[in-house]
């Protein structure tokens, strides 16, 4: 596709979606798809990229510098700023999609959040789950890639990897800098961590 056409297609789709109610903060920063579909009262704040097979809904908010493609977006959903959103992923209404946090191939409850720095791949996650800071699923050996089941009510805390396949019932928590390699029971905390050492009035050596 020439340049100039590109141009020109993005023009009539920011007219078209302008025209339609969607609220852009610097229209002119923000890239269609053809096939893009929104919803009513969204709001997209700039630097925002939509790649094919896009569908929002209604009552969703999307932050600066996000990548969207091949997803679907439920109504009250927010999302970014700086979140990608790769292919086969579903949020479901309520659910929030913070600051650096990359979804693939995934299904994200309803009311569920993942706010920061996480990585969530091949996963599914059922409702009001709070996934924390710097949480990772594992999901590829090298050879195979393997799903990680979160269940509704689950607290994942900040700086955990959860390594596929694994499975983390109802209400469950895991704690903070944890590396989970099996199922957790429902109502239970997991938690993998050395103990901490301290030496008292240490000197280092010149």
């Amino acid at each position: 596709m020439k340049p100039l056409n590109s141009q020109k297609i993005q023009i009539k789709l920011r007219n078209k979606f302008l025209k339609a109610g969607v609220k852009m903060l610097g229209p002119e920063t923000i890239f269609f798809s053809i096939d893009t579909k929104i919803g009513k009262n969204v709001s997209i704040e700039p630097y925002v990229v939509f790649g094919p097979k896009v569908k929002i809904g209604n009552n969703v908010i999307i932050k600066s510098f996000s990548h969207l493609e091949a997803c679907k977006i439920e109504n009250k959903v927010e999302i970014g700023p700086y979140a990608r959103i790769r292919p086969e992923t579903i949020l479901k209404e309520g659910s929030k999609i913070g600051n650096f946090v990359e979804i693939k191939k995934s299904i994200v409850g309803k009311k569920s959040k993942v706010n920061h720095l996480s990585y969530i791949g091949d996963t599914e996650i059922g409702k009001a789950v709070n996934v924390g800071a710097g949480t990772i699923t594992c999901n590829y050996d090298g050879i195979k890639k393997s799903k990680t089941k979160i269940k509704d009510k689950v607290f994942i805390g900040s700086n955990s990897s959860l390594v596929a396949p694994v499975t983390i019932e109802n209400e469950s928590i895991v704690g903070a800098g944890s590396v989970i390699t099996k199922n957790v029971s429902k109502k239970s905390l997991a938690l993998t961590r050395s103990l901490q050492t301290e030496i008292k009035n240490y000197k280092r050596k010149n």
